[in-house]
């Protein structure tokens, strides 16, 4: 039996489940653990497993392709798109590019990690 595609989010945390839904999504096809092509659930299904409103995982799913990690085909349904299979190599580069920037600018430590939470 293949694993599921999304796991359970965890409704004791104070992070908004669209956002635990697609920060999970995102994790995983950059991980490789949801690779390109991968079909996603429909929102109705999605939302029927999770005990969300359909609505919460439209958004996620509309975060998600904003993003580039999904993409939307229609009739056909929403799949891991090619460009989402990045690396932590890649996340770190951007972090180390990052941080070379703000401390270029003089900026603190709490203050870019300021910026990036506003941001986010």
């Amino acid at each position: 039996m293949p694993a599921p595609v999304v796991h359970p989010l965890d409704a004791s945390s104070p992070v908004p489940p669209f956002e635990q839904l697609r920060a999970q999504i995102a994790t995983r096809a950059a991980a490789g653990d949801l690779p390109a092509g991968t079909r996603l659930p429909t929102v109705r299904a999605l939302a029927a497993d999770l005990g969300l409103a359909a609505n919460t995982v439209a958004k996620a799913y509309r975060a998600l392709e904003t993003d580039g990690v999904v993409a939307t085909e229609g009739r056909r349904g929403t799949f891991v798109a090619a460009s989402a299979a990045g690396t932590g190599a890649d996340a770190r580069d951007a972090a180390a590019a990052y941080a070379s920037a703000v401390r270029r600018l003089g900026l603190t430590l709490p203050e870019a990690v300021r910026l990036v939470e506003q941001t986010w």
